[in-house]
């Protein structure tokens, strides 16, 4: 509902639907002060009309349209007469106060041209420190841009801050989600991947499943089936400690919720749970989210459930037999590092035990899960595999194929020709695509979930998922083969398909963030979709920052192991540790990916080639030579 507030001389808007929101205000305003305004959209744009050829733009003023009712809008002509050679400066302000006060409070505090041009350089100096943690110098000169600030600025500001986007408008944290964001925070913003952190664990239940989602003010959120969210805790808890080196996050207390189990038939619940006296460490709630997750199949393999990391395969396991081979591999990462944890808790057996039980789902998968040339997706409630040769539809799914690269327990001869496979099957050079699996799900009659609600060839339906594409190029760098990697990640790029009118015109979204999908669909073959929104903006930052450039922290000391392509002559990195810059050159005399022959820190050679880092306030200068 719109208004317009003559105090203040601004558009104010209010969601009166909202119970919990619904003295929030948004507003909108300029200096000068609006000559016209409206906050009725169909008047503004006119019928039959676009954005590109407004109705308005015919008339001397808007219509000053406000109220209920309306498609509603903020909508503002401002008249300025302006003399030749004269400078005028106008300030148009956006923004979310609790009530009108509060709004008109701050209305009057940016009608001062200081106090904006303040509060714009604080957020400018705010924004450049986080951003500067790591810059990088490689010859992509696009991969810099990327690096440099888009890609971190992307899963700051989008995906943990706002969480919301014009694909989604949501607000809620996704448990998967975000979890997976901070992830690349762990250098820049340390303590926002922290605090997150315990945010997630206490949204588990008491029994050691998660709300799959929720909203941050009343708790409200869905528990599910979903078999996957639980074990990302320990996941990105491992991830945060080998980093930072902050194993004292592991005793920290947070408490469980406490709601009504779902029922045998039901797939998820929408509820408020109640916040239990019932609290554990977050090394208690990585241990119950492991036991919840230990399931098996017929062939030995982990339960699907109500999807895994694709929620669109949200029927494949609702008859509790079907079993997932990416959930297995993922699995087997988060037994291994939950076993780094126990041992730094000083639980010995518990950690062997976490190992032996990875050791035996690696041979399951290997005796369960090979199809001949790749690793199958998973089993269907009656046995029928999927993600396998003997499909006419999602034949060859790309994610079994590179976790068991990522996850280090495929066995090396297959793990070779699995992703000679994918590369054949599933990147379309020609189209700079990355396939999620092909084909896409089209007349298959069996029932695998709401992805078959998607065209053939657009999102998890067979189009490329950049999410999933940025583990194809993860997956290359941990072979070795950087060569591989950079081709990859460079036909991920957004930058990239924005060099060519054709190819931007096909694209159509933003050219400087990623975006969550590209079609394979005939006749929209390139086109993006759910930009901003999306996890790749992570996962992209991460395979370059720490795969290709091999920026490897753990606590105080750094390795720098870079996987590159053999045309690189180098390239260089400025990491800040705490007030201390470190500079570090890095060089490729003998073209070759990978393999260091020499680190020396201010010109003093190191020995086991690892970086010991200190906080002295100085600046050091780091030399690495590449060579075989």
């Amino acid at each position: 509902v719109t208004k317009w507030d003559l105090q203040s001389q601004s558009l104010f808007a209010r969601n009166s639907y909202n119970p919990e929101f619904c003295e929030c205000i948004t507003f909108a305003t300029s200096t000068p002060t609006p000559t016209s305004f409206t906050g009725d959209r169909a008047a503004f744009i006119g019928r039959n009309r676009s954005l590109r050829d407004p109705a308005a733009m015919e008339h001397e003023r808007l219509t000053g349209d406000v109220d209920a009712g309306l498609d509603p809008c903020a909508a503002m002509q401002v008249v300025v007469e302006i003399e030749p050679r004269q400078t005028v400066e106008m300030t148009f302000l956006l923004g979310q106060a609790d009530d009108e006060e509060t709004a008109r409070g701050l209305v009057t505090r940016f009608r001062d041209p200081a106090n904006v041009e303040a509060a714009f350089q604080e957020t400018r100096r705010w924004w450049g420190r986080l951003l500067s943690t790591i810059e990088v110098e490689t010859p992509e000169l696009s991969t810099n841009f990327l690096l440099n600030r888009w890609l971190l600025y992307q899963t700051l500001s989008c995906r943990m801050w706002g969480r919301s986007a014009l694909y989604q408008s949501s607000g809620g944290y996704g448990f998967r989600d975000q979890l997976q964001d901070v992830m690349a925070l762990v250098h820049a913003a340390p303590d926002l991947a922290r605090d997150h952190i315990l945010r997630a664990a206490a949204r588990q239940f008491v029994e050691g499943d998660v709300q799959h989602w929720w909203h941050p003010e009343s708790g409200a959120g869905v528990r599910s089936r979903i078999s996957d969210d639980l074990l990302w805790l320990p996941f990105v808890t491992a991830h945060y400690v080998r980093t930072t080196g902050d194993a004292a996050i592991l005793g920290q207390m947070a408490p469980f919720l406490e709601a009504k189990p779902l029922e045998e038939q039901q797939t998820e619940s929408l509820s408020i749970p109640v916040v239990s006296t019932v609290e554990g460490s977050l090394l208690e709630h990585c241990r119950r989210a492991i036991a919840r997750a230990a399931t098996a199949g017929p062939h030995g393999l982990p339960l699907i459930g109500g999807g895994d990391w694709n929620d669109g395969l949200n029927r494949v396991g609702l008859g509790g037999k079907g079993e997932s081979v990416w959930l297995a591999w993922f699995k087997i990462c988060v037994l291994s590092d939950f076993a780094e944890l126990l041992i730094l808790r000083e639980h010995h057996e518990e950690a062997e035990a976490s190992n032996a039980r990875a050791a035996q789902l690696a041979e399951t998968i290997d005796a369960q899960a090979w199809d001949g040339a790749w690793y199958r997706r998973g089993y269907l409630d009656d046995g029928t595999p999927f993600g396998s040769k003997e499909c006419t539809e999602a034949r060859i799914d790309s994610i079994p194929q590179t976790w068991a690269a990522i996850s280090g327990a495929g066995s090396p001869d297959r793990v070779e020709v699995a992703l000679r496979s994918l590369e054949e099957n599933l990147v379309r050079e020609a189209d700079s695509l990355i396939l999620l699996f092909t084909p896409p799900f089209d007349k298959n009659p069996a029932d695998f979930g709401y992805i078959k609600g998607y065209p053939p060839g657009v999102r998890e339906n067979g189009g490329q998922y950049t999410h999933a594409a940025a583990w194809v190029a993860m997956a290359f760098a941990r072979l070795g083969d950087g060569d591989k990697a950079v081709r990859l990640l460079r036909m991920l790029n957004p930058v990239e398909r924005a060099r060519e009118e054709e190819s931007y015109e096909r694209y159509k979204v933003e050219p400087y963030v990623m975006a969550g999908d590209v079609y394979s669909l005939a006749g929209h073959v390139g086109r993006g979709g759910w930009s901003w929104y999306t996890g790749a903006a992570a996962w992209t930052y991460r395979v370059w920052i720490e795969e290709v450039l091999g920026f490897q922290r753990r606590g105080d000391t750094l390795k720098i192991n870079p996987v590159i392509p053999k045309d690189w002559p180098g390239f260089r990195l400025q990491y800040r540790y705490q007030n201390t810059l470190y500079r570090i050159a890095v060089e490729n005399p003998v073209p070759c990916s990978s393999g260091v022959t020499l680190v020396e820190v201010d010109g003093i050679m190191v020995a086991n080639k690892i970086v010991t880092l200190r906080d002295d306030g100085l600046r050091h200068e780091v030399r690495v030579v590449l060579g075989t």
